[in-house]
Protein backbone atom coordinates (compact mmCIF):
# COMPACT_ATOMS: atom_id res chain seq x y z
CA UNK A 1 0.00 0.00 0.00
CA UNK A 2 1.11 3.28 -0.88
CA UNK A 3 1.61 5.85 1.82
CA UNK A 4 -0.79 8.60 2.39
CA UNK A 5 -0.16 12.49 3.07
CA UNK A 6 -2.55 15.07 4.02
CA UNK A 7 -1.27 18.87 3.00
CA UNK A 8 -3.14 21.96 4.29
CA UNK A 9 -2.32 25.01 1.87
CA UNK A 10 -1.06 22.62 -1.09
CA UNK A 11 -2.68 25.45 -3.32
CA UNK A 12 0.35 27.31 -2.23
CA UNK A 13 3.82 27.45 -3.17
CA UNK A 14 5.38 25.08 -0.73
CA UNK A 15 2.14 22.96 -1.14
CA UNK A 16 2.68 22.81 -4.88
CA UNK A 17 6.22 21.10 -4.69
CA UNK A 18 5.44 19.03 -1.82
CA UNK A 19 2.49 17.40 -3.86
CA UNK A 20 4.75 16.95 -6.74
CA UNK A 21 7.61 15.38 -4.74
CA UNK A 22 5.44 12.94 -2.52
CA UNK A 23 3.45 12.07 -5.70
CA UNK A 24 7.15 11.07 -7.60
CA UNK A 25 7.68 9.17 -4.39
CA UNK A 26 4.62 6.87 -4.97
CA UNK A 27 2.19 8.50 -2.25
CA UNK A 28 -1.48 9.16 -2.67
CA UNK A 29 -1.90 13.18 -1.56
CA UNK A 30 -4.60 14.36 -0.17
CA UNK A 31 -5.12 18.43 -0.32
CA UNK A 32 -6.93 20.54 2.10
CA UNK A 33 -8.79 23.65 0.19
CA UNK A 34 -11.21 25.85 1.21
CA UNK A 35 -14.62 26.31 -0.26
CA UNK A 36 -14.92 29.63 -2.42
CA UNK A 37 -16.32 31.46 -5.18
CA UNK A 38 -13.73 30.91 -7.60
CA UNK A 39 -10.58 27.93 -7.95
CA UNK A 40 -7.77 29.18 -6.50
CA UNK A 41 -5.50 25.46 -7.87
CA UNK A 42 -3.16 27.25 -10.57
CA UNK A 43 0.07 26.11 -8.58
CA UNK A 44 -1.59 22.37 -8.95
CA UNK A 45 -2.86 22.16 -12.29
CA UNK A 46 -0.78 20.74 -14.11
CA UNK A 47 -0.71 17.49 -11.74
CA UNK A 48 -3.98 17.04 -13.25
CA UNK A 49 -2.43 16.51 -16.70
CA UNK A 50 -1.04 13.65 -15.91
CA UNK A 51 -3.51 10.56 -16.96
CA UNK A 52 -1.12 8.53 -13.84
CA UNK A 53 -2.30 11.27 -11.28
CA UNK A 54 -5.50 12.01 -12.07
CA UNK A 55 -8.49 11.07 -9.91
CA UNK A 56 -6.06 8.24 -8.89
CA UNK A 57 -3.38 9.22 -6.55
CA UNK A 58 -4.07 12.88 -5.82
CA UNK A 59 -7.42 14.06 -4.39
CA UNK A 60 -8.35 17.73 -3.13
CA UNK A 61 -10.98 18.19 0.29
CA UNK A 62 -12.61 20.86 1.12
CA UNK A 63 -11.82 21.56 4.78
CA UNK A 64 -11.12 24.72 6.66
CA UNK A 65 -8.22 25.24 9.48
CA UNK A 66 -10.75 27.46 11.25
CA UNK A 67 -13.29 24.84 11.06
CA UNK A 68 -12.53 21.84 13.54
CA UNK A 69 -15.16 19.76 12.65
CA UNK A 70 -14.21 19.67 9.10
CA UNK A 71 -10.96 18.54 9.68
CA UNK A 72 -11.86 15.69 11.84
CA UNK A 73 -14.37 14.47 9.14
CA UNK A 74 -10.95 14.77 6.87
CA UNK A 75 -9.23 12.67 9.32
CA UNK A 76 -11.74 10.37 9.40
CA UNK A 77 -12.21 9.97 5.43
CA UNK A 78 -8.56 9.97 4.01
CA UNK A 79 -6.63 8.33 8.03
CA UNK A 80 -3.08 9.74 6.38
CA UNK A 81 0.15 8.47 7.48
CA UNK A 82 2.22 11.98 7.29
CA UNK A 83 0.45 15.72 7.76
CA UNK A 84 1.92 18.40 6.32
CA UNK A 85 0.29 21.77 7.85
CA UNK A 86 1.47 24.15 5.65
CA UNK A 87 -1.91 26.47 5.61
CA UNK A 88 -1.06 30.01 7.34
CA UNK A 89 -1.85 33.49 6.51
CA UNK A 90 1.17 33.59 5.58
CA UNK A 91 1.93 37.47 4.36
CA UNK A 92 3.65 39.46 7.15
CA UNK A 93 2.92 42.84 6.60
CA UNK A 94 -0.52 41.77 5.92
CA UNK A 95 -0.75 40.70 9.45
CA UNK A 96 -0.01 43.77 11.07
CA UNK A 97 -3.90 44.26 9.20
CA UNK A 98 -5.60 41.18 9.98
CA UNK A 99 -4.03 40.04 13.24
CA UNK A 100 -6.94 38.20 14.45
CA UNK A 101 -7.76 36.48 11.62
CA UNK A 102 -4.01 35.55 10.91
CA UNK A 103 -4.14 34.36 14.72
CA UNK A 104 -6.97 31.97 14.26
CA UNK A 105 -5.44 30.78 10.76
CA UNK A 106 -1.86 30.17 11.32
CA UNK A 107 -1.67 29.86 15.12
CA UNK A 108 -5.15 28.11 16.63
CA UNK A 109 -5.41 26.16 13.24
CA UNK A 110 -2.29 24.12 14.20
CA UNK A 111 -3.96 23.19 17.46
CA UNK A 112 -7.12 22.45 15.68
CA UNK A 113 -5.75 19.97 13.43
CA UNK A 114 -3.29 18.58 16.64
CA UNK A 115 -7.11 17.94 18.55
CA UNK A 116 -8.28 16.50 15.32
CA UNK A 117 -5.36 14.04 15.04
CA UNK A 118 -6.43 12.62 18.94
CA UNK A 119 -10.08 13.05 18.31
CA UNK A 120 -9.67 10.66 15.60
CA UNK A 121 -7.52 7.95 16.94
CA UNK A 122 -4.81 7.90 14.47
CA UNK A 123 -1.05 7.88 14.59
CA UNK A 124 0.23 10.30 11.97
CA UNK A 125 3.60 11.86 11.26
CA UNK A 126 2.79 15.29 11.42
CA UNK A 127 4.67 18.82 10.20
CA UNK A 128 4.21 22.41 11.18
CA UNK A 129 5.38 24.65 9.41
CA UNK A 130 7.12 27.19 11.56
CA UNK A 131 9.35 30.28 10.36
CA UNK A 132 12.47 32.31 10.50
CA UNK A 133 10.35 34.93 11.62
CA UNK A 134 9.66 33.74 15.18
CA UNK A 135 13.03 35.02 15.85
CA UNK A 136 12.29 38.72 14.57
CA UNK A 137 14.74 40.95 16.89
CA UNK A 138 17.33 38.00 17.15
CA UNK A 139 19.48 37.42 19.91
CA UNK A 140 22.32 36.14 17.82
CA UNK A 141 23.47 35.69 14.44
CA UNK A 142 23.19 32.70 12.97
CA UNK A 143 20.20 31.51 13.75
CA UNK A 144 19.76 27.74 15.05
CA UNK A 145 16.88 25.44 17.05
CA UNK A 146 18.51 26.86 20.03
CA UNK A 147 18.29 30.44 19.59
CA UNK A 148 15.30 32.84 21.42
CA UNK A 149 12.24 33.62 19.98
CA UNK A 150 11.59 37.39 19.57
CA UNK A 151 8.55 37.37 17.11
CA UNK A 152 8.21 41.50 15.73
CA UNK A 153 4.57 41.01 13.73
CA UNK A 154 1.32 38.76 14.28
CA UNK A 155 2.59 36.09 11.85
CA UNK A 156 5.51 35.71 13.97
CA UNK A 157 3.46 35.58 17.45
CA UNK A 158 0.95 33.04 15.77
CA UNK A 159 3.56 30.97 14.53
CA UNK A 160 5.33 30.72 17.77
CA UNK A 161 1.89 29.41 19.11
CA UNK A 162 2.22 26.59 16.41
CA UNK A 163 5.98 25.63 17.14
CA UNK A 164 5.45 25.62 20.94
CA UNK A 165 1.77 23.65 20.78
CA UNK A 166 3.35 21.45 18.43
CA UNK A 167 5.72 20.74 20.48
CA UNK A 168 3.29 20.49 23.51
CA UNK A 169 1.28 17.26 21.94
CA UNK A 170 5.10 15.79 20.61
CA UNK A 171 5.85 15.65 24.48
CA UNK A 172 2.21 15.56 25.92
CA UNK A 173 0.94 12.27 24.31
CA UNK A 174 3.80 11.08 22.42
CA UNK A 175 3.24 12.25 19.17
CA UNK A 176 5.30 12.30 16.17
CA UNK A 177 5.26 16.03 15.67
CA UNK A 178 7.96 18.13 13.83
CA UNK A 179 8.68 21.86 13.43
CA UNK A 180 10.13 22.90 10.39
CA UNK A 181 12.04 26.30 10.83
CA UNK A 182 12.20 27.40 7.32
CA UNK A 183 13.68 30.62 6.65
CA UNK A 184 12.95 32.70 3.81
CA UNK A 185 12.16 30.32 0.41
CA UNK A 186 11.31 31.72 -2.86
CA UNK A 187 10.31 30.43 -6.09
CA UNK A 188 8.98 31.36 -9.97
CA UNK A 189 5.73 29.84 -7.65
CA UNK A 190 5.68 32.80 -4.67
CA UNK A 191 2.77 34.80 -4.93
CA UNK A 192 3.12 38.58 -6.17
CA UNK A 193 2.58 40.05 -3.05
CA UNK A 194 6.19 38.99 -1.66
CA UNK A 195 8.79 40.82 -1.93
CA UNK A 196 10.76 38.48 -3.73
CA UNK A 197 8.45 37.42 -6.54
CA UNK A 198 7.26 41.40 -6.42
CA UNK A 199 11.19 42.75 -7.63
CA UNK A 200 11.10 39.82 -10.04
CA UNK A 201 7.94 40.53 -11.68
CA UNK A 202 8.37 44.69 -12.10
CA UNK A 203 12.01 43.90 -13.35
CA UNK A 204 11.14 42.28 -16.47
CA UNK A 205 7.81 44.01 -16.87
CA UNK A 206 9.99 47.21 -16.61
CA UNK A 207 12.21 45.91 -19.29
CA UNK A 208 9.40 45.43 -21.41
CA UNK A 209 8.07 48.94 -21.38
CA UNK A 210 4.72 47.25 -18.97
CA UNK A 211 5.55 49.09 -15.66
CA UNK A 212 7.00 52.62 -14.72
CA UNK A 213 8.35 52.16 -11.16
CA UNK A 214 8.03 49.94 -8.33
CA UNK A 215 7.89 50.71 -4.68
CA UNK A 216 8.89 49.05 -1.27
CA UNK A 217 9.88 49.12 1.88
CA UNK A 218 12.98 48.57 3.64
CA UNK A 219 16.01 47.73 1.32
CA UNK A 220 18.20 47.38 3.73
CA UNK A 221 16.68 44.30 6.00
CA UNK A 222 18.79 41.18 4.99
CA UNK A 223 17.36 37.64 4.57
CA UNK A 224 18.39 34.03 4.19
CA UNK A 225 17.00 33.72 0.62
CA UNK A 226 16.74 29.92 -0.38
CA UNK A 227 15.00 27.86 -3.52
CA UNK A 228 11.39 26.55 -2.39
CA UNK A 229 11.84 23.14 -3.63
CA UNK A 230 14.77 22.59 -1.62
CA UNK A 231 12.71 23.10 1.33
CA UNK A 232 9.86 21.22 0.75
CA UNK A 233 12.74 18.17 0.41
CA UNK A 234 13.53 18.87 3.82
CA UNK A 235 10.41 18.58 5.55
CA UNK A 236 9.74 15.36 3.60
CA UNK A 237 12.95 13.96 5.17
CA UNK A 238 12.50 15.10 9.04
CA UNK A 239 9.50 13.11 8.71
CA UNK A 240 11.36 9.79 7.51
CA UNK A 241 13.28 10.04 10.57
CA UNK A 242 13.29 7.73 13.55
CA UNK A 243 12.57 10.25 16.26
CA UNK A 244 10.72 13.58 15.26
CA UNK A 245 12.50 16.86 16.17
CA UNK A 246 12.62 20.51 15.51
CA UNK A 247 14.83 21.79 12.79
CA UNK A 248 16.16 25.04 10.98
CA UNK A 249 16.18 24.68 7.14
CA UNK A 250 18.65 27.81 5.95
CA UNK A 251 21.16 28.41 3.26
CA UNK A 252 23.71 30.33 6.00
CA UNK A 253 23.50 33.01 3.74
CA UNK A 254 22.26 36.39 3.95
CA UNK A 255 21.15 39.06 1.32
CA UNK A 256 19.96 42.52 1.27
CA UNK A 257 16.86 43.19 -0.46
CA UNK A 258 18.99 45.97 -2.28
CA UNK A 259 21.36 43.04 -3.32
CA UNK A 260 17.96 40.70 -4.79
CA UNK A 261 17.27 44.40 -6.59
CA UNK A 262 21.22 44.33 -7.81
CA UNK A 263 20.86 40.68 -8.88
CA UNK A 264 17.34 40.93 -10.64
CA UNK A 265 18.09 44.36 -12.64
CA UNK A 266 21.21 44.00 -13.46
CA UNK A 267 20.50 40.56 -15.30
CA UNK A 268 17.81 42.06 -17.49
CA UNK A 269 21.05 44.97 -17.84
CA UNK A 270 18.98 47.33 -15.72
CA UNK A 271 20.53 49.67 -13.09
CA UNK A 272 17.04 49.55 -10.34
CA UNK A 273 17.81 52.64 -8.83
CA UNK A 274 16.16 54.27 -12.13
CA UNK A 275 12.62 52.50 -11.36
CA UNK A 276 12.74 51.70 -7.29
CA UNK A 277 11.52 54.41 -5.14
CA UNK A 278 10.79 53.36 -1.17
CA UNK A 279 7.68 54.67 0.19
CA UNK A 280 6.97 54.65 4.39
CA UNK A 281 3.56 52.76 3.53
CA UNK A 282 5.82 49.62 3.03
CA UNK A 283 7.41 49.64 6.18
CA UNK A 284 6.69 47.07 8.72
CA UNK A 285 5.19 48.78 11.93
CA UNK A 286 8.33 46.53 13.89
CA UNK A 287 11.23 45.80 11.58
CA UNK A 288 12.94 42.20 11.42
CA UNK A 289 16.70 43.68 10.43
CA UNK A 290 18.60 40.34 10.29
CA UNK A 291 17.70 36.91 9.47
CA UNK A 292 20.26 34.14 8.83
CA UNK A 293 20.04 30.14 9.61
CA UNK A 294 22.34 27.50 10.66
CA UNK A 295 20.91 24.10 9.47
CA UNK A 296 23.65 22.06 10.80
CA UNK A 297 21.05 20.31 12.55
CA UNK A 298 19.70 19.16 9.69
CA UNK A 299 22.63 18.50 7.68
CA UNK A 300 23.34 16.34 10.55
CA UNK A 301 20.77 14.25 11.16
CA UNK A 302 19.27 13.28 7.50
CA UNK A 303 21.71 14.80 4.98
CA UNK A 304 20.20 18.21 3.77
CA UNK A 305 21.65 20.66 1.94
CA UNK A 306 19.90 23.68 -0.27
CA UNK A 307 21.05 22.94 -4.00
CA UNK A 308 20.50 26.30 -5.53
CA UNK A 309 22.30 29.55 -4.39
CA UNK A 310 21.15 32.78 -3.72
CA UNK A 311 22.24 33.99 -7.42
CA UNK A 312 20.97 31.12 -9.67
CA UNK A 313 17.52 31.64 -7.61
CA UNK A 314 16.78 34.83 -8.72
CA UNK A 315 17.93 34.48 -12.11
CA UNK A 316 15.59 31.06 -12.12
CA UNK A 317 12.63 33.67 -10.91
CA UNK A 318 13.76 36.52 -13.58
CA UNK A 319 14.15 34.30 -16.33
CA UNK A 320 10.04 33.04 -15.75
CA UNK A 321 8.54 36.29 -15.09
CA UNK A 322 10.19 37.30 -18.44
CA UNK A 323 8.62 34.26 -20.56
CA UNK A 324 5.37 35.99 -17.92
CA UNK A 325 5.27 39.39 -19.06
CA UNK A 326 6.24 38.92 -22.85
CA UNK A 327 3.32 37.09 -22.88
CA UNK A 328 1.05 39.94 -21.10
CA UNK A 329 2.73 42.38 -23.78
CA UNK A 330 1.59 40.05 -26.52
CA UNK A 331 -1.93 39.67 -25.20
CA UNK A 332 -1.72 43.78 -24.76
CA UNK A 333 -0.46 44.57 -28.57
CA UNK A 334 -3.27 42.06 -30.08
CA UNK A 335 -5.76 44.31 -27.36
CA UNK A 336 -4.42 47.63 -28.51
CA UNK A 337 -4.34 48.77 -25.21
CA UNK A 338 -1.36 50.09 -23.60
CA UNK A 339 -0.69 48.12 -20.43
CA UNK A 340 1.67 49.94 -17.70
CA UNK A 341 1.53 50.13 -14.32
CA UNK A 342 3.36 50.69 -10.87
CA UNK A 343 3.72 48.24 -8.46
CA UNK A 344 3.90 48.43 -4.74
CA UNK A 345 5.02 46.00 -2.35
CA UNK A 346 3.79 45.35 1.18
Amino acid sequence: MPKRALITGITGQDGSFLTELLLDKGYEVYGVIRRSSSFNTERIDHLYQDPHVTDTRLRLVYGDLNDSSSLNSILRATRPDEIYNLGAQSHVRVSFDVPEYTAEITGVGAVRLLEAIRDVGIQPKYYQASSSELYGKVAEVPQTELTPFHPRSPYGCAKAYAYYITLNYRESYGMFACNGILFNHESERRGETFVSRKITRAATRIKLGLQSKLYLGNLEAQRDWGYARDYVEAMWLMMQADKPGDYVIATGETHTVRAFLDEAFGYLNLDWKQHVETDPRYYRPAEVDILKGDASKARKAFGWAPKVQFKELVRLMVDHDMALANRERAASERSGEPNTSSWGAA
